[in-house]
Order: C-alpha cells, then structure tokens, then sequence
C-alpha cells in the first residue's frame, strides 16, 4: 500500500496535473480584448497586432524605439524639493512618491536622453504615465529645462514625448508654475534656432497640454491618443452637449488642424529622421547666395532686382 500511495499515484497526479501558467505570459488588448503574447507584444513596440491598438510605453523602451540602434546617454536631472508644501491627503506625499519610485525605478516621471536619430544628435525627453500618472511637478519642470539646456549646448533638437494627466496637485501653485517655466525652456530652444518637436501620445492633458505639449514647431501624435486639457465629461456637462465622435483624439485633432501628422509606432523613428533632416539641414543641395549662377537669368530682369524702379 505504501509503494502505491508514494510512488505510484504521485506519478499520476503529475501526468494529470495542470501546469501553473505565469500571469505575465499574456496581456488582453484593451480595445480588442484579444489575448497577446508578451514577447510579440515587446517586438511589436506594444501595440495591438489585431487592432493596432497602441498601449502606454515605458519611457526607457520608448528611448531605446526612438534612437538608432537603441543607443542613447541617460541624462542625470537635478534633484528637487521632495514635499516642498507637506500636503497629506489620503496618504502623505512623501509615500506616495516612495510607492511610484519603488514601483517604476526612478525618482519621477520624466526621463532625458542624448543621442543619435538617423545619424543626426538630439535630445529626446520622455515621460512615464506609471509614476502618478505623469504628472507635472518641480521635478519634472527641472527635467525640461535640464533638456532645453542640454539641446542647445549641444546644437541639437529637443524632442519631447509627453504621456500626462496634467499638473501635480499635491505641488499645488507650484506645479502650475512648471507652465510657464517650461514655456521659458522651449523658447531657449527656439531662440538658438533649433527645432523642438512634439510627439503626442496617449493620454496628453491639463496642463501639459496647456503649456509645452502644444509650443511644438512640429507636432506628431501617435494613433488613438487622447489629446486635450479637460477631460470628455467635464466638457459635455459643463456646454450641456453630446461631443462628436472620436474627440480628443488623434485623428480628430488631425482634421481639425491641431497636429501635423498621426504616425503608427513602428514609424516614429523614421517620421523623426525626416523631419529633424528638414528642419536642421533644409538647405541640404542647394546653392549658396554668393554661388548662385545668374548667367541663365536676362539682362533686364537682373537690372530690375539690382536697380528697383520707384514705387
């Protein structure tokens, strides 16, 4: 009976027995519901293979997406005050920001990196929705900045790819002076004539929206990404009607004139050469001034731009 009972059966039970699957294995589409494998949900930059759905991206694979070959210079940021107003809510702030930096792995929600796109140096800044909700506080205005500055010593564009709700409201008049601030960051950019492009993705809101998301001299959103400052229901309740279809969203704000292009993940990169290309070099094969030939041009059409007659 012994030999039955430990050996005989636990054989058995082991043929039968069902095989503990790891949770992480699948991820469902939440458009589509289907059931992805989470390596080809990786190799496809986690976007829905059946739907083209795009889901949020962790800001270090969204660097590693953007810059050739993945390879890129993490920028340190400048530390800032952790809890400059001691606010308390349901929890202290200070935990809060604990749980966020334990749970994502960095000390706020916006990361900085220096690289190459298509062979041509840039700065790229990306935010991570994960650490609450990407929102904008002091450190993240000392993250832009710290970007602005970068770009501009190094001659490059700055890139910043935004996934917020909004300001912080536990920094309270402080995050919303993280508006104006980075408005200044993107007017250093400017002012040394260099591009600074938007990639809008999903969600972009309140008022990242309202400051840096929309100063861009190119913006590009992603496919589906919800883009706008309040939310859907705010905005119904508050004009008492029934918003159109697809609202705030990419493709809408694309055919009303809000963004310049809506791209699929898989050619961000790409779409980035192209423009950073035209932008930084658009006088790539023409002629100089001095060099141009004005032999084909006649006489008197020369004489007319040389010697211009009274108006």
């Amino acid at each position: 009976m012994n030999w039955l009972t430990n050996y005989v059966r636990p054989k058995i039970r082991a043929l039968y027995a069902r095989k503990e699957v790891p949770d992480n294995l699948w991820h469902k589409c939440p458009s589509c519901e289907a059931m992805l494998f989470h390596r080809e949900l990786e190799e496809n930059l986690h976007v829905c293979q059946h739907c083209g759905f795009h889901m949020r991206l962790d800001p270090i694979k969204r660097l590693e997406s953007i810059f050739d070959d993945g390879a890129y210079e993490g920028v340190e940021l400048p530390k800032s005050v952790a809890d400059p107003l001691k606010f308390r809510d349901q929890k202290r702030y200070t935990d809060r920001l604990k749980e966020a930096q334990t749970k994502t792995g960095r000390t706020d929600a916006i990361v900085v990196g220096d690289g190459r796109i298509g062979g041509l140096p840039a700065v790229v800044a990306a935010f991570d929705f994960g650490f609450m909700g990407g929102s904008m506080g002091i450190a993240v205005g000392e993250g832009l900045l710290t970007a602005a500055k970068l770009a501009v010593a190094k001659n490059a564009p700055l890139i910043v790819v935004p996934a917020s709700g909004g300001a912080r409201m536990q920094e309270g008049i402080l995050s919303l002076m993280q508006m104006p601030r980075t408005t200044i960051a993107v007017e250093m950019v400017k002012e040394a004539g260099l591009p600074y492009i938007v990639v809008l993705t999903d969600p972009t809101t309140g008022g990242v929206t309202a400051s840096f998301a929309m100063l861009g001299d190119v913006h590009i959103a992603e496919k589906g990404a919800q883009i706008g400052f309040a939310g859907a229901r705010v905005i119904e309740s508050t004009i008492r009607e029934t918003l159109p279809e697809g609202f705030q969203r990419s493709e809408y704000l694309l055919e009303h004139g809000m963004v310049d292009m809506v791209v699929h993940r898989r050619d961000l990169r790409g779409t980035l050469t192209r423009v950073i290309d035209l932008l930084t070099q658009p006088t790539r094969g023409q002629p100089e001034p001095d060099d141009l030939d004005l032999s084909a041009v006649p006489v008197a059409e020369v004489e007319t731009v040389a010697q211009p007659g009274p108006v």
